[in-house]
């Protein structure tokens, strides 16, 4: 069979939020139980541009693939490869860009899900930009979300940012003059943002909440204060071995003996039964999102089976 070439107007009609949440919960569990395998991102450039390479299989599914993305100064573009595991062929090649951004939100969404306090109804965010969008959705899928506030730098963003969700997710979303008004008080904390620097701070965040974090994918960069990372009684983050190689939010504490990786321990163990999360209403969690490749096929894959199930997309010959 000729590979699907499926574009961002394709996946965008295909791939609801709670879709991307199920094939995200399910390939953590694949990872969990060693039946499925992730490699950490790879990174080479030149000095105006980089390209990065994200591995990932999940036999049992049927599927291997990579997603590649290039930026530079003229932007990013994204692309997912989904092959069949039996034949080897291409099964599909599929614009990402908006595939990744709701498979990012749907990862913190399945942290959420495990990790969060079950009456938590309070959500703090800051950052306001496209990730930040299915971040607040994939949220408000897995808890029911009465208040959001939120926060980023520019005034009129934030507030066309708050009308936009609130009316996307029929909450209440105010946009909040600071990162610490939107993080004070809130049940689940959020940070979202290109920033190298802390956005929150740990003595904003009130005892049982929980934290999604999935910014700051380099070495250099953080969203969270030592505070905020000691305070917090478990930490999750989808691969340790990424995490190694560019959380910044978990290495920069952990070389200065803030805290150890043996209290770092990775979703898909949680997800799988063989790790417990939260043990009282009065912890704080953490889950620090990195993005990995089995995140990307697993979506992928349901993508593309709906795709070929509603005839959508167009076959190509290579």
């Amino acid at each position: 069979m000729a590979p699907l070439l499926l574009t961002e107007k394709d996946v965008d009609g295909l791939l609801r939020m709670e879709d991307a949440l199920q094939a995200v919960e399910d390939g953590f569990r694949a990872l969990g139980r060693g039946e499925a395998t992730n490699r950490p991102r790879q990174r080479v450039g030149t000095s105006t541009s980089t390209v990065n390479v994200m591995l990932a299989s999940w036999p049992a599914r049927g599927y291997s693939g990579f997603k590649y993305y290039s930026t530079s100064s003229e932007g990013i573009r994204f692309w997912v490869y989904l092959f069949d595991g039996a034949t080897g062929e291409i099964a599909a090649i599929i614009q990402a860009d908006r595939l990744g951004q709701r498979r990012t939100g749907a990862a913190s969404g399945v942290a959420t899900k495990y990790l969060a306090r079950a009456d938590a109804s309070t959500v703090g965010i800051v950052g306001t930009g496209w990730q930040a969008e299915s971040q607040l959705e994939a949220v408000c899928a897995v808890r029911s979300i009465k208040r959001i506030r939120c926060y980023g730098r520019e005034k009129t963003r934030r507030e066309r940012f708050a009308k936009k969700m609130s009316s996307l997710l029929r909450v209440a979303v105010q946009a909040v003059g600071s990162a610490e008004e939107a993080i004070r008080n809130a049940d689940i904390a959020v940070a979202a943002t290109n920033a190298p620097r802390p956005v929150i701070e740990g003595e904003w965040l009130r005892d049982g909440s929980h934290v999604n974090a999935m910014g700051a994918n380099r070495l250099e960069t953080r969203e969270l204060d030592d505070a905020a990372i000691r305070r917090c009684a478990f930490v999750a983050t989808d691969s340790i071995e990424q995490a190694r190689e560019e959380g910044g939010d978990l290495v920069d504490p952990i070389n200065r003996g803030l805290i150890t990786w043996d209290r770092v321990h990775e979703l898909c163990e949680v997800v799988a039964g063989k790790v417990s999360g939260r043990t009282n209403a009065d912890e704080i969690t953490l889950f620090k999102s990195h993005g990995i490749a089995m995140e990307d096929v697993a979506v992928a894959a349901f993508v593309y089976e709906r795709a070929r199930d509603r005839e959508i997309g167009k076959s190509i010959s290579l």
